[in-house]
């Protein structure tokens, strides 16, 4: 009796982040009918992102090929992390080590952008131009654009579809990804006049600029919180960090820093706050996907994935600067009518992203490729 389909599955690292949800999603849906085998760089600790991710992942469910054990993962997870020369470097030479392997499996899939398997695969695309950006390190892996346009692709949001035809020249699917949180039912009045920013502590989010934001709406009377989390884990820039953590100290009696929260524990504080708010342009937006479910109303920039995610109708969440922003959520907060509005606007996108509709798609996909 022959087997399940073999499928080999590329994701380098596990440092956090919105590609991480999906890259595991994408292990947690195919568990049940294939032979799995995830090629990364460090052993993975399943129990832990279970916890933070809510899959139900095992060693005995996906096999690992992995270069470095386990008690590494830290050192190389901070190496890569760090220094964009070592990261590029070991990206693609895991990429060399799978595609010395290729023709064992019957289907190869990259949960991390754009890659050239050497023979047409599955790719699920964050962002492009990741990988391929340099003819020193696209020869260790003996990467070749042509090939890598040969997969079919899929992708995370119509923005994110639009530069893949623009770079590229091919199409994508677009399959949003899984909101996974399972957050306590409060009402609207259970909720605090607080807003949550989540994700990773790092400059590009510009946590530091919501602060500020925030301090500002707060002058103007309206006695907001702000509770910051610092997402899925992973070594970052300390000094970033530091000087993050030194402005929450100087606004301790408004913010809240929780930083590698649990799955459970991330839920519950979002649960309680009526609002969210976003400073950085995203692909996508996972962090903002999981506020509208949990039923906050996000405030995001008006460029990026994330419009896809409040819906491009709800112009009062969307700012182009720092002055837009305060001056957005302040007619918001005066407005409790408009605050209404937006809650019932904002729970017709909340199916978009379920667990079951990201599962179900990615099946379809796959078994067409197959």
């Amino acid at each position: 009796m022959l087997g399940n389909p073999k499928i080999a599955v590329y994701y380098p690292a596990f440092l956090g982040g919105g590609a991480e949800t999906v890259g595991l999603w994408m292990l947690e849906a195919l568990q049940q009918n294939y032979d799995l085998t995830l090629f990364t760089l460090a052993a993975v600790d399943f129990d832990r992102l279970n916890a933070l991710y809510g899959t139900s992942l095992s060693l005995q469910s996906v096999t690992v090929q992995s270069f470095f054990a386990g008690w590494l993962r830290p050192m190389v997870n901070s190496l890569i992390a760090n220094n964009q020369h070592i990261r590029l470097l070991l990206f693609h030479w895991l990429l060399r080590s799978l595609k010395v392997h290729r023709d064992r499996y019957d289907l190869l899939i990259s949960a991390y952008n754009a890659v050239d398997f050497g023979k047409p695969g599955l790719q699920y695309i964050h962002w492009i131009k990741v990988l391929e950006t340099n003819a020193f390190y696209n020869q260790i892996s003996n990467f070749s654009i042509e090939r890598m346009k040969q997969n079919h692709s899929i992708t995370n949001s119509y923005t994110v579809a639009e530069y893949i035809q623009q770079e590229y020249g091919c199409t994508a699917n677009v399959l949003y990804p899984p909101v996974v949180l399972d957050t306590p039912n409060l009402s609207w009045e259970q909720k605090e006049n607080a807003f949550i920013c989540s994700g990773r502590i790092t400059e590009a989010k510009q946590p530091h600029k919501v602060i500020a934001i925030l301090k500002r709406v707060r002058q103007q009377g309206f006695d907001v919180k702000l509770y910051l989390t610092g997402g899925g884990g992973g070594a970052y820039a300390w000094k970033y960090q530091n000087f993050v953590k030194k402005l929450v100290k100087e606004n301790a009696d408004w913010i809240t820093l929780y930083e590698n929260l649990s799955y459970q524990a991330y839920a519950q504080i979002l649960a309680k706050c009526r609002f969210g708010i976003h400073f950085k342009q995203e692909p996508f937006g996972i962090s903002i996907a999981e506020m509208v479910k949990a039923g906050a109303i996000p405030f995001v920039r008006d460029q990026g994935g994330q419009i896809e995610i409040v819906g491009k109708q709800n112009h009062a969440l969307m700012f182009r600067n720092e002055q837009e922003a305060v001056d957005k959520i302040v007619t918001v907060l005066r407005h409790s009518e408009q605050q209404k509005n937006l809650r019932l606007a904002l729970n017709e996108q909340r199916n978009l992203f379920s667990t079951q509709r990201f599962m179900v798609e990615l099946n379809h996909i796959v078994a067409a490729c197959l």
